[in-house]
């Protein structure tokens, strides 16, 4: 099906805006009428612009508060519509959107309302034009989508027809079933947006929270297939009021909107992509370090050993158990420090996940590989963490460890036998994006968003995972972004006595973590701990969380540049992360100076 963007989804100019869609691969866009009065383009300039760019002006928005007002006042609107009209023809587009009135002189009468869209349709016809009559959420008198179409219905015009918009649906919690029965034909136009679910005021829900269908909490897929069921084949469009995208680069933003888009038809079955395929673990960690000292000293403390290096790269790799770590000194910055840039997911199909990942307009990522090298694929996520999907040990694909010389098996993991999770920090506006992006072309799954309280304000935090908990990642936004000794990223690493691997790594040299005292009179009024285990606890900087499926134990190592580790043993099917303890840890490492 056709795609569009409503140019408010965007930021910057318009011509940013129009190029921007051009590039992720929309078909048209709405022009909403304040990007078209601040652009010094005309309005046969813009038109040329889009032709040029070959994106069709699907929509032009808004006219307000037009019907069921009192004559004098429904004569100045349709003055009004007729400049517009004129306007619309010069711009190339030929459908406008009427929202229903909110005007205070607006009044409860659906004969009247019909009667003056039905004035407005018949102008409009004369220059070609078509309305879309929407019903707002919070319109005065009309504020449903059934109540609107009775009105449309009543009008009886071919130039008149409804806009469905599935934030003003949802969000007043109707039941789009009745959708269904809408002839087809006479839906003009489809809006869609999604939203997070939050108790607030419909106005500002809308203006200020709205976003790409999959990354908020309705059912827009549901209400989408109603929409299909009346034979409606036009343009899917979005219309997406949200802050934060409007401050971030459009480029990305618009790329992020056509996956959604993409996903979106998939899921109702309109649109045939390559199918997912789901890691099914971690191959590996790389870390990128302009200094390895640090790095080698903190992974023998825990129990790695340096077992081959890359045939043709400075890169070593450090192995415990199925832990790997690869250790990078080839692009290193100083003024980065060590910090995580890629990921080796261990794929089923690698080339079939490739394929799923660049449908859905993952950048796939060029590679400097030498001709013995092994092939691998690998996407760009939206923080610019590396994703290779790979194939260990399995004979009937390339494995990417024939990249390494000299490779040794590794000793008995006395410490830590694989990678548990990693957390990555997300630049603040590709939060809601990364859960899309690894939901849908990875094929993890999103769990709910958690807010985290941090000393200079608050974390948000949503971990994406596999069904058997081999692929964990957490997704985090802090709120101190340019505070790396916190917000970075980590690797946490599974053992099966988090006391005993403690215990080594400070023999072996290694700093944990220090912990408060008060953390450990609260845990001792919250779980029944025997005092021999609280002293362990204390000693250690062990935190300690519960939930219905098991319990946890964890502890973090210093951090060095903008990572740290993690030890943890997870216990009876413990499937969080230990938000509870977040703030904690994060206050303890405002606290300290990181390692270069």
């Amino acid at each position: 099906m056709r795609t569009s963007i409503a140019t408010v989804s965007l930021s910057g100019s318009l011509t940013e805006k129009l190029t921007a869609a051009a590039r992720a691969g929309f078909d048209g866009v709405e022009i909403i009428e304040n990007d078209l009065l601040a652009s010094p383009l005309s309005p046969e300039e813009i038109r040329d612009r889009c032709a040029d760019l070959g994106l069709s002006i699907d929509l032009y928005q808004p006219m307000r508060d037009i019907e069921a007002v009192p004559p004098d006042e429904f004569a100045r609107n349709l003055r009004r519509a007729e400049r517009k009209f004129q306007l619309m023809r010069r711009l190339g587009a030929d459908t406008v959107l009427v929202c229903s009135s909110v005007s205070p002189l607006a009044v409860d009468d659906d004969v009247l309302a019909a009667r003056q869209l039905r004035q407005l349709a018949e102008l409009a016809q004369e220059f070609g034009m078509r309305v879309a009559y929407e019903a707002l959420a919070w319109g005065r008198h009309v504020s449903t989508y059934d109540h609107a179409w009775r009105i449309v219905e009543r009008a009886d015009h071919p130039a008149l027809g409804t806009c469905l918009d599935s934030f003003h649906i949802l969000a007043r919690g109707s039941d789009p079933k009745g959708i269904a029965d809408l002839p087809g034909e006479k839906i003009f136009f489809l809006q869609l947006a999604d939203a997070p679910l939050l108790a607030m005021d419909v106005l500002q829900w809308s203006r200020h929270h709205r976003c790409f269908p999959g990354q908020g909490g309705f059912d827009v897929a549901g209400l989408l297939r109603y929409v299909l069921r009346t034979g409606y084949d036009g343009t899917l469009s979005l219309e997406v009021f949200n802050d934060v995208f409007r401050q971030a680069e459009a480029g990305p933003t618009a790329v992020d909107a056509r996956r959604s888009l993409l996903v979106l038809q998939e899921t109702v079955g309109v649109a045939s992509l390559p199918a997912p395929v789901v890691p099914t673990g971690v191959a590996f960690a790389e870390l990128v370090t302009p200094d390895a000292e640090p790095l080698a000293a903190l992974l023998g403390a825990l129990g790695f050993a340096r077992t081959a290096r890359h045939r043709g790269k400075p890169v070593d790799l450090w192995q415990q158990g199925e832990a790997r770590i690869l250790v990078n000194t080839g692009p290193a910055d100083r003024r980065h420090g060590t910090r995580l840039t890629a990921l080796g997911l261990e794929s089923p199909d690698p080339a079939g996940a490739a394929r799923r990942a660049e449908a859905l307009l993952a950048p796939v990522l060029p590679r400097r590989r030498a001709p013995q090298d092994v092939p691998l694929d690998a996407v760009a996520a939206p923080d610019g963490t590396e994703l290779f999907f790979c194939a260990t040990d399995r004979p009937e694909l390339p494995n990417w460890l024939g990249d390494f010389e000299g490779l040794e098996h590794p000793a008995e993991a006395p410490n830590v036998h694989r990678i548990d999770h990693l957390a990555l920090t997300q630049p603040w506006h590709h939060f809601d994006e990364a859960a899309l992006f690894h939901r849908s072309v990875l094929g993890l799954r999103a769990q709910q968003s958690v807010d985290v309280a941090d000393p200079y304000g608050l974390l948000r935090s949503r971990a994406v995972t596999n069904a058997d908990g081999s692929v964990r990642i957490a997704l985090t936004v802090g709120a101190a972004p340019t505070d790396d000794t916190v917000h970075a990223q980590h690797i946490a690493l599974a053992t099966a006595d988090v006391v005993a691997a403690a215990r080594r790594f400070r023999a072996a040299g290694g700093h944990l973590l220090p912990i408060p005292a008060n953390y450990y009179d609260d845990l001792a009024a919250r779980f029944d701990l025997t005092e021999g285990e609280l002293a362990t606890y204390r000693e250690l900087g062990i935190l300690y969380d519960r939930d219905e499926h098991g319990i946890f134990r964890h502890c973090y190592t210093h951090t060095v540049g903008r990572v740290f580790l993690e030890l943890v043993q997870r216990d009876g099917g413990y499937r969080g992360y230990g938000a509870q303890n977040a703030p904690v840890r994060l206050a303890a490492q405002h606290a300290r100076r990181p390692v270069p």
